[in-house]
């Protein structure tokens, strides 16, 4: 079976979706859950400084980031699964915040996040949520 490519920055997605959801349940300080990754795992091939800049920045602008996607929910935040909520977090901060990241690349970038991490139907309301933040810009 061939391996699949991931580029450097879905890496740093993934990276970041796992430390986020590691921090919200483990309410760690950021700088140590990034320590600990840095130390346990393979970061080789994995956009660094666009990993920290993530992992660093969506913490801080969590209202803002959160605000921004919540009137589009079909339920309160607080029912959402924890991995859908931290990958529309990264989608929407990238919506937000990384305009040199074209639109459908963070929603696609979403998706598969969600078709590997998520429940079986997540990916689908992950791209309603994030196409309708983004329409709305």
């Amino acid at each position: 079976m061939a391996k699949k490519f991931f580029s450097a920055r879905t890496n740093a997605r993934q990276r970041t979706l796992q430390a986020l959801y590691q921090w919200q349940i483990t309410k760690q300080n950021i700088q140590l859950i990034e320590s600990q990754f840095f130390e346990e795992e393979d970061m080789a091939k994995v956009d660094v400084p666009y990993f920290k800049k993530l992992l660093h920045e969506i913490p801080k602008e969590l209202k803002n980031i959160d605000s921004s996607f919540v009137g589009f929910l079909d339920r309160d935040i607080s029912q959402l699964d924890l991995i859908e909520l931290v990958i529309l977090r990264i989608g929407s901060y990238e919506l937000k915040y990384c305009p040199d990241v074209p639109f459908k690349v963070v929603i696609n970038e979403s998706v598969e996040l969600a078709k590997r991490f998520g429940a079986e139907k997540s990916h689908k309301y992950v791209n309603s949520i994030l196409d309708k933040l983004a329409n709305n810009k």
